[in-house]
């Protein structure tokens, strides 16, 4: 570890964690230097090592731990989901972290309003409001994974955002702690008298600034010209103009501060109207003069978002679906992507003449197009060309570099001088890889590219650039040097540039007013250290090819399982790069700690692979190092070369357990089995949703002649696992599809050997890559020869498995069940609808194999009521994770429960581990999607 960054703790930091540990409702306070270093990087390339991690779950820790650090005078930084982009979520000190109790939300006045704790993510928060045709105003690209209090405290905007629609211009009311732990909620009457009783001196100050501010013209109209950009430079001092009312001032103050003025731990949002008709059209400009002139005009017409892209960007994404062929476009090209939405289709397609009057005046300029439309699976592909292009230049990024995308804004009517201006930039100082994009309406541009930082040379090439990109935004244009992304450390040294010294001493005196004693993250937002951007940057070594390319943005840990459990696919990542740098008994802890923390934990599943910006499959990573611990135990090729006999073995271990439960209690056998595992590590947990072994598979005979013969490959799951015994149809599911699929016309064939197939799912997930492929390439084989003259469609009735064989590549075609039935069956049954309510687990390998919306549009044509639990998109059952690791899927479930509707009886899924799992955390039985068809089509 640097010198900078003691990876032994300090005692002011011992006494700190022991003050914190001794109160009655204490937070987490994690000291050890594992937890330390999964936390210290967010998505900047920034790395601070924290001295302590401290996890709180209300209100009252905060507090606590505010009033503590004043009395100290121990510095603290508020981190909520870490997808920060300038450095303002790390800390060298105290790093505060909410833990998933921060996740209550409010829909107020029919969807007008909606009252949200810091810790929701910002799409849930869209989700709650969709019902009522509203969400909320802020709509970063992190907006899946962002939660609202750094969405709030960096006053994030977005594509369709713009600046009439961000956090400081929608927000009604919040609660905020400021830095000796005094709390304020302005929807209080009670909280503000209190607060006005007691800091009288802080609002009569404020109500001073802005008086102050008002009668220095020169200042008044430089302030109101920077908020006619996007600009989240220094602090909101639009605030002291806009507002009179000192707490209206201290509100508006707090969004966008970035948790240096205090912690924001509600926010209430006035919401914005959601129409629902909506077209997307994307054009090409051969001159980039020609582009931005356009969007001084379409500034005018009723649009949702412009997106501009450059034309290096446009060659980024140039193999991209849905992309117009841009072969031969001149090297100064650029394009526009336009949404318009209305609240009617009349309206909307009212405004979609007017955007296309504007466009006929450059027609002579346009190269390529694709026309406005409504088709949501083509707008779909149009934003994904724009989604892309950062990602793109991620993906080719020479290992050891780091992806910077910096967020600057222009005054609209010279958006083409700054772009060509960046350009000129990017030659000179030979970012050839440097592509441009943004929200053209507001000018707001990102720009982004590689940078090593190894040798002094490459910090100093980037040092001269940025104070050339400082110098010409914020002086020659008088544009704003972070639009959207928030100050942080590494705009910091360049406010004063961009504001002038009297804006500059204004927001010290908005610091020394909030927080005196300077605890509240300091060095974001304002800074002395001229090359503060240069310090404590983010070393990415060498790892693993499958790694190698993570940008550390956060995205993936909104849907992984352990987060909070234990390490979440970008701490995994970071760790082992950390890793590098250590010696000796530093990384004998690191290490230690990773086998559980980073391996054992790990479910594997993949899914974070589908919110990375790079693709990258921290499980697939994972499992090499499982398969590089240790050589494949004997007993795993045994199973894979008689696979048949380690199903009768497990048939029967289940069936005997089952015995022993009747006969002395679920409780008596869980007990037993966890004795067991002090001598047997390797043998499984026992808890009351175990079920007892399948039957052997037998199809029912054909009913009807001139059936349509399917191929079914029942999964070795559910050849092993009885259907669950409290469920209220106790037939197994090669049964019930036989019956179901005759009602639609078609006949099931099974493969002949079936008791000796399987997938290679269970080797595939400890790392067994060979063993895997035989067993699946054994499958596969036996399908295709289990096939007559002509070939069949083929059904597999586990999620996993169907994404397991489809990598195989078959040649025939293959559909997990519930795609099967939802495209193939559910057209030629008669449905009867269950009024009953119905809860539904969507699996992530269904979302991994992109069906996700067939199984619930399958499963809401069964049932009039289907609740799909938010914040649950892995269970972590993980195969047989849910066996030997049962706190792995209790955790990524402890929330079902609580969320599950009265008068729900039963739940679905399609995979039957999963379901084990899902019904041991629910209290309901859980059944394939199966069930729930049969029994609406009879």
């Amino acid at each position: 570890m640097s010198n900078h960054h003691p990876a032994v703790l300090q005692q002011k930091y011992r006494d700190f964690q022991l003050l914190l540990e001794a109160l009655n409702d204490a937070p987490d306070v994690f000291a050890d230097l594992p937890r330390r270093m999964a936390y210290s990087g967010d998505a900047s390339f920034y790395y601070l090592l924290p001295q302590l991690v401290v996890r709180a779950h209300n209100l009252q820790q905060v507090v606590a731990v505010l009033q503590r650090a004043s009395e100290m005078q121990i510095a603290v930084t508020f981190r909520a989901a870490g997808t920060s982009l300038s450095g303002q979520a790390i800390s060298d000190s105290v790093l505060l972290l909410l833990s998933d109790h921060w996740q209550a939300a409010r829909v107020i006045d029919d969807g007008a309003k909606i009252w949200l704790q810091a810790g929701v993510i910002g799409a849930k928060a869209n989700q709650l409001l969709q019902p009522y045709g509203r969400k909320i105003g802020p709509d970063p690209a992190s907006i899946n994974s962002c939660k609202v209090g750094g969405i709030a405290a960096n006053n994030a905007s977005g594509m369709c955002c713009g600046v009439k629609h961000n956090s400081y211009h929608t927000v009604q009311d919040m609660t905020l702690v400021l830095a000796d732990g005094t709390v304020l909620d302005t929807s209080c009457p009670k909280s503000v008298a209190d607060f006005q009783l007691r800091n009288r001196e802080l609002l009569d100050a404020l109500q001073a600034l802005a008086a102050e501010v008002n009668a220095n013209e020169a200042l008044q109209n430089r302030i109101r010209h920077k908020y006619r950009l996007k600009n989240t430079t220094g602090y909101g001092l639009n605030a002291l103009v806009d507002y009179t009312d000192p707490l209206d001032i201290l509100k508006h103050l707090m969004i966008g501060s970035e948790g240096t003025l205090g912690f924001i731990a509600d926010i209430t949002y006035q919401t914005v109207p959601q129409d629902p008709y909506r077209a997307t059209g994307f054009f090409v400009f051969d001159s980039l003069q020609a582009c931005c002139e356009s969007v001084s005009l379409l500034s005018s017409c009723p649009v949702e978002a412009v997106e501009l892209l450059d034309f290096r960007a446009l060659q980024s994404v140039a193999d991209k679906p849905g992309m117009p062929d841009i072969a031969s476009l001149p090297a100064n090209a650029a394009a526009l992507l336009i949404e318009v939405a209305a609240t009617t289709e009349e309206l909307l397609q009212q405004h979609i003449k007017a955007v296309n009057n504007v466009l006929s005046a450059y027609r002579p300029s346009l190269v390529a197009e694709v026309v406005f439309s409504r088709d949501a699976s083509r707008n779909a592909a149009l934003w994904n060309i724009r989604k892309g292009t950062f990602p793109a230049v991620g993906a080719v990024r020479a290992t050891g570099t780091t992806v910077i995308i910096e967020d600057v804004a222009f005054p609209i009517e010279r958006l083409a001088e700054g772009v060509a201006a960046l350009q000129r930039l990017f030659s000179r100082y030979g970012y050839d890889e440097a592509i441009i994009f943004g929200h053209a309406l507001e000018g707001n541009l990102h720009f982004v590219f590689t940078q090593a930082f190894d040798t002094g040379q490459q910090k100093q090439r980037y040092a001269d650039f940025m104070a050339e990109v400082s110098q010409m935004v914020a002086v020659d244009f008088q544009g704003s040097l972070k639009a959207e992304h928030g100050t942080g450390r590494n705009m910091a040294p360049f406010v004063a540039l961009e504001w002038g010294d009297d804006a500059y001493q204004i927001m010290r005196r908005i610091k020394q007013l909030f927080d005196p004693l300077g605890i509240l993250n300091p060095g974001v937002i304002l800074n002395t250290d001229a090359n503060a951007h240069l310090a404590n940057l983010k070393m990415l070594p060498a790892v693993d090819g499958i790694i190698d390319k993570c940008i550390e943005c956060g995205f993936c840990e909104a849907v992984c399982p352990s987060q909070e459990f234990s390490l979440t696919p970008r701490q995994r990542i970071a760790m082992q790069r950390q890793m590098q740098a250590l010696a000796g008994t530093e990384l004998t802890e690191a290490r230690a700690a990773y086998q559980h923390a980073g391996i054992d934990s790990c479910a594997a599943t993949g899914l974070c692979a589908s919110r990375c910006p790079v693709g990258i499959n921290t499980g697939d990573y994972i499992k090499t190092l499982r398969a590089a611990a240790k050589p494949v135990p004997k007993v795993a090729v045994w199973a894979a070369n008689h696979f048949s006999a380690a199903s009768q073995l497990a048939r029967f271990a289940l069936n005997s357990a089952g015995v022993a439960r009747n006969m002395l209690g679920v409780a008596a056998v869980g007990a037993a089995s966890r004795s067991l595992r002090r001598f047997a590590p390797a043998l499984p947990y026992y808890y009351g949703a175990w079920p007892s072994g399948a039957s052997k598979v037998k199809l029912p005979a054909a009913t009807a002649s001139q059936l349509t013969p399917v191929l079914y490959f029942p999964s070795c799951a559910n050849r092993i696992f009885s259907p669950d015994r409290q469920a209220a149809d106790p037939r197994d599911i090669p049964t019930v599809l036989s019956i179901v699929l005759q009602r639609a016309g078609f006949q099931l064939l099974v493969p002949d050997k079936l008791n000796d197939l399987c997938c290679g799912q269970p080797w595939d997930s400890k790392g067994w890559r060979e063993l895997a492929e035989r067993k699946r390439s054994q499958t596969i084989q036996q399908l295709q020869q289990a096939m007559p003259a002509k070939p069949l469609m083929v059904i597999t009735d586990a999620a996993p498995c169907a994404l397991q064989l489809q990598a195989g590549q078959p040649d025939f075609e293959l559909f997990e069940l519930a795609e099967f039935l939802y495209q193939k069956a559910l057209p030629a049954l008669t449905i009867n609808k269950q009024t009953e309510p119905v809860v539904l687990h969507v699996t992530c390998s269904t979302q991994r194999r992109g069906s996700a919306d067939q199984l619930v549009a399958l499963t809401k044509a069964c049932a009039e009521q289907v609740v799909i639990p938010a914040d649950i998109d892995c269970c972590g059952f993980a195969g047989d994770k849910g066996f030997t690791l049962p706190g792995l899927n209790a955790h990524a479930l402890r929330t079902l429960k609580q969320q599950i509707p009265s008068g729900c009886q039963r739940g679905y899924s399609n995979s039957r581990t999963c379901e084990i799992g899902l019904t041991e955390h629910s209290g309901l039985p859980y059944q394939s999607i199966l069930y729930l068809l049969e029994e609406v089509s009879r």
